[in-house]
C-alpha cells in the first residue's frame, strides 16, 4: 500500500504534466518515456550503466535500451564507451551536453513543482476540473 495520499498524488501527476508540457515546447530534444527513463538511470546513479543493466533495470529488451542510446547518442546526451573490465561490454557515459539537459530538467521540475508552495495548485486544478 502507497502512503502517498490522493492529494499528493494529484499535485505529483500534475508536476508531471506541467514538467512534460514544458519539455515538449522547448527548444531541444523530444525524448519519448523510454529515452528519458534510460538518460535519467544514466544520470541520476552513480554507477557506470551497461546495455544489460539498463535492460534489465528498466525490464525491457536489449534492442530497445540500444535503440533509446542511439537517439541519445545522435542527442549527444550519451556517450558510447567500451567497457575496460569487459570489451564485449558498452558503458553509457554523461556529456557535457546531457549534465547541462539534466539541469533544465531539474529548472523545469522546480518551476512546475513551485506553485504547490503558494496554493496556486489547488487552484489550478479546480480551473482545469
Amino acid at each position: 500500500m502507497s502512503s502517498v495520499s490522493s492529494e499528493q498524488s494529484d499535485w505529483l501527476a500534475d508536476v508531471l504534466r506541467g514538467t512534460t508540457v514544458e519539455m515538449v515546447r522547448r527548444d531541444g530534444p523530444d525524448l519519448t518515456a523510454r529515452q528519458l527513463a534510460v538518460f535519467l538511470v544514466c544520470y541520476l546513479e552513480s554507477e557506470s550503466q551497461t546495455v544489460r543493466g539498463l535492460a534489465q533495470r528498466l525490464d525491457v529488451s536489449k534492442p530497445a535500451i540500444t535503440r533509446a542510446l542511439d537517439r541519445l547518442t545522435a542527442f549527444e546526451l550519451i556517450a558510447r564507451k567500451a567497457d575496460p573490465t569487459d570489451r564485449r561490454s558498452v558503458l553509457a557515459q554523461r556529456t557535457p551536453t546531457g549534465t547541462a539537459f539534466l539541469r533544465e530538467i531539474k529548472s523545469i521540475l522546480r518551476d512546475a513543482a513551485a506553485p504547490r508552495s503558494s496554493g496556486a495548485s489547488a487552484a489550478r486544478r479546480a480551473r482545469a476540473g
